[in-house]
């Protein structure tokens, strides 16, 4: 979307220091800037402002900067806070939208599957309409959710928010911005459980999308899971429930486990049916087509027409992903994160496949409720599927702890063994995957 430092310094109460520039969309960090966007200095783990120069010379429009950090070589908007500005900034675009969305804005929770259900979605919007937008990574806070909708063409006629959770009133703070009318929500686990004082607080948390839907909303829900099932009490929106289980307005039943994992699967709705074959493997890749199928058939669509993007979905890096392993070996890339819930998922995934031998290279699952215990049944789950488990640098799942470089003389791979390696981000289980794969 086309913005000026003008119209930025009016929206957020900021001062302009330099020439009233227009940018295309916004970047928060200069390595992914393209030239022509405005780059918002972001003060965090690393401080956006030592960047300013990097971005300039990239071609950056216009900087959002705290006070008295502009510099003389671009023109700046100068703001207290970057990221409470850009907050208001990603409002005042979701305003402009609001002709050409058409009420096509959805809104992703949940403790897993967000972002392959955001994928999902995507696709089958694509096969429906002509300028559908959604983040190609997964920004799910309180600067990737504005960052999004800015960066939505001008012309957006559907538009997806994925929303992340680390405490109460985040996803509420999220939805002022966003304003979803469609809210999905794909489960209830213990993901970032320890925050707000265990899986019921989860729920609560996660609710918060549901609550803050329109009258005139959709609450698509999964039935499948009884918390969030629950949670149609918590919306006076329209309800619309997904599942395998007997009911579901939108229901999927597995019809054949390819060789790969990947699950072709029945789609049923109001008496239609259709098949598709979703492009990651795993049963629970299924519930989340069945989501994004829900969410077609919301806006408009037929069945069919959502069933036929079904497979066509990005895949992203760390995230479920075959690749060819030393010796033969096959490697499952879910690097990218874990909590229980899709820690169990993969250990299916990997089961089904055909092998030799199987592995499953785990790092710590962090923010969870009662991690001894949760880490503990990970290897339980893992043991009753004839799955050997090394641990990286954690004892948490009571076994010996091996570091990133002993893991490849371990294995000791060769040909028809397979092997997942998953982990929460600060594990950094990509470290493993970079040792195990044919670069």
């Amino acid at each position: 979307m086309r913005i000026t430092a003008s119209d930025v310094a009016l929206a957020v109460n900021g001062i302009l220091f330099g020439d009233d520039v227009e940018a295309n969309g916004i970047a928060f960090d200069s390595r992914e800037l393209v030239a022509g966007q405005a780059f918002v200095a972001i003060v965090g783990e690393r401080d956006g402002h030592q960047f300013l120069g990097d971005a300039q010379s990239k071609g950056a429009a216009f900087a959002l900067v705290q006070r008295g950090r502009s510099i003389s070589e671009m023109s700046c908007v100068e703001v207290d806070d970057t990221v409470a500005a850009l907050g208001t900034l990603g409002a005042m675009c979701r305003d402009r939208l609001d002709s050409t969305l058409s009420h096509r804005v959805v809104g992703i929770t949940g403790s897993a599957g967000k972002t392959s259900t955001k994928n999902l979605i995507r696709a089958v919007l694509e096969n429906g309409y002509r300028h559908v937008h959604a983040a190609s990574q997964s920004l799910n806070n309180d600067i990737g959710v504005p960052t999004t909708i800015v960066n939505a063409p001008s012309d957006c006629d559907a538009l997806i928010l994925e929303m992340g959770m680390r405490g109460f009133g985040e996803i509420e703070r999220l939805c002022e911005i966003g304003r979803p009318v469609i809210g999905v929500l794909t489960n209830v686990g213990d993901a970032h459980a320890e925050r707000v004082g265990g899986i019921d607080g989860v729920a609560r948390a996660k609710g918060e999308l549901i609550e803050s839907l329109p009258e005139h909303g959709i609450a698509i829900l999964n039935a499948d899971d009884e918390r969030v099932r629950a949670m149609s009490a918590r919306t006076w929106a329209t309800v619309m429930t997904y599942g395998s289980a007997v009911g579901a307005d939108v229901r999927w039943s597995p019809v054949e486990t390819l060789n790969d994992g990947r699950v072709t699967t029945l789609f049923e709705y109001d008496g239609d049916s259709a098949v598709g074959t979703p492009s990651l493997p795993g049963e629970h890749m299924s519930a989340n087509a069945a989501a994004a199928v829900a969410v077609g058939v919301a806006t408009g669509m037929t069945l069919s027409q959502c069933v036929e993007a079904i497979g066509t979905e990005l895949h992203e890096t760390g995230r479920l992903i075959w690749r060819e392993g030393l010796s033969g070996s096959k490697i499952l890339d879910d690097s990218y994160n874990a909590n229980s819930t899709s820690m169990i998922a993969a250990l299916h995934v990997l089961a089904r496949a055909e092998a030799r031998r199987r592995f499953a290279i785990l790092g710590e699952m962090k923010e969870i409720d009662q991690p001894s215990d949760s880490h503990r049944h990970i290897v339980d789950v893992a043991r009753q599927l004839d799955i050997e488990v090394l641990a990286v640098d954690t004892d948490l799942y009571g076994i010996e702890a091996v570091t990133v470089d002993e893991v490849v003389g371990r294995l000791q791979l060769g040909d028809g063994d397979v092997v997942l390696v998953k982990g929460s981000r600060a594990a950094g289980m990509e470290r493993v995957v970079a040792q195990l794969v044919i670069s």
